[in-house]
């Protein structure tokens, strides 16, 4: 054998021995494998490229290959792929939501958006996004424009049905009682600062929450929720991956110690899907709420220790003022209260055997009972200790 033979012979066998080694430790060091042969490839094409006259070695070309079809499988391409079904899970969710989430333009106003109630044109909104409407409009997620009749409004709740002249709408579907959980994941779908049909992603952060409206009204049950809620998204969808309606987004929480009482980041509130089908029924049915389904206790009250309280009242010492006594002093008495022997000046001070330290409290307390239910006051009367046991009524629709 010649000298040139046996030279490319040992040639051949350690571009074989390269291509093993290389082919073995791709097979075998799992996550590593992919800096490291990654590398290799990137000095192998730099040695190339700093001499393009010189062809390209032979054991380059069994590298790269192995990189393209061993590296990414088992290591980068699971993350991967478990991105790429979240993204098609969140715009499936979107495409079969969206088309339900219509922009509704209070001429003259403002604007925000609506979600299509059923297929013959009535879509619930928020009753702040109507508040003072001279003349409505309605664009479908198609572009389609239509004019709009306002139905019915429930300012209690913020929310108002308005109708358009149009069939075969796609309504949207509403969820039911306990089929959404804290943590899960929703989007928000709107008219944020009248960018329409824009989507934003969060969770449940936590259900049943008692928020203050904008007006005043507490709405009990909410839903809170870490998909930014902006000016513009109010009336519109808060939805579930599989694209049902969860809630409709109503207000976002302000935060008093920064942004000047701006926004607070990553909470907002929604109206419950349960309550949205509860209120729009009736707006829809009979263009006003009969039912409210909210607890009556028939008192008018304010924090005690924040009242300067006159000669007289009940809870105070006989006109004494007494700083010590907190809760939430009754200003005014009638219905289930005034039958149960609640007074003018008591100072209710727990409710249910729970802390009653000022108006919120009992507000907050009163939310999260229905009509019928009994409950027990306990009060402050003159610096005695007394009880009622109050029979609740059903709130009048305002």
């Amino acid at each position: 054998m010649t000298p040139r033979r046996i030279v490319r012979l040992l040639a051949a066998a350690i571009v074989i021995a390269l291509g093993g080694l290389a082919a073995a430790i791709v097979i075998g060091a799992g996550s590593l494998v992919v800096t490291a042969v990654i590398m290799v490839a990137s000095h192998a094409g730099h040695a190339v490229t700093a001499s393009p006259a010189t062809p390209p070695p032979a054991v380059v070309a069994p590298v790269v290959s192995a990189v393209d079809m061993a590296v990414p499988r088992s290591a980068t391409t699971r993350g991967t792929t478990t991105a790429a079904t979240g993204d098609v899970v969140t715009e499936h969710a979107f495409a079969v939501a969206s088309r339900s989430v219509v922009y509704v333009s209070n001429v003259g106003i403002g604007s925000g958006s609506g979600v299509i109630y059923d297929t013959t044109g009535d879509i619930v909104t928020n009753a702040h996004v109507v508040a003072g409407a001279q003349s409505l409009r309605v664009t479908l997620a198609t572009g389609k424009t239509y004019p709009a009749r306002l139905v019915g409004t429930d300012t209690a709740d913020d929310l108002a049905i308005v109708h358009i002249n149009a069939s075969g709408l796609p309504a949207a579907r509403f969820a039911s009682s306990g089929t959404f959980s804290v943590a899960q994941t929703v989007l928000a779908i709107g008219n944020p600062l009248g960018l329409k049909q824009s989507v934003t992603s969060g969770l449940i952060s936590a259900l049943d929450r008692t928020v203050q409206e904008g007006n005043g009204a507490y709405l009990p049950n909410a839903i809170q929720t870490s998909a930014p809620i902006n000016p513009g998204n109010s009336g519109g969808a808060l939805v579930t991956l599989n694209g049902t309606v969860v809630g409709i987004p109503t207000l976002e929480a302000t935060d008093p110690q920064n942004n000047n009482g701006g926004a607070a980041q990553g909470i907002g509130f929604a109206v419950p899907s349960t309550r949205v089908t509860y209120i729009a029924q009736q707006l829809i049915s009979t263009g006003r709420v009969v039912h409210t389904g909210r607890a009556y206790l028939g008192v008018a009250a304010t924090d005690a220790q924040q009242q300067n309280q006159a000669q007289g009242y009940f809870g105070n010492g006989g006109g004494v003022a007494t700083p010590t006594v907190v809760g939430a002093i009754v200003n005014h008495v009638s219905g289930p209260a005034a039958a149960a022997g609640v007074q003018q000046g008591d100072v209710i001070t727990a409710f249910n055997g729970q802390a009653i330290t000022g108006e919120d409290d009992l507000l907050t307390a009163l939310a999260h009972q229905k009509p019928g239910d009994t409950v027990t006051l306990t009060l402050n009367r003159n610096g005695s200790t007394a009880t009622a046991s109050v029979h609740l009524g059903e709130l009048a629709a305002s």
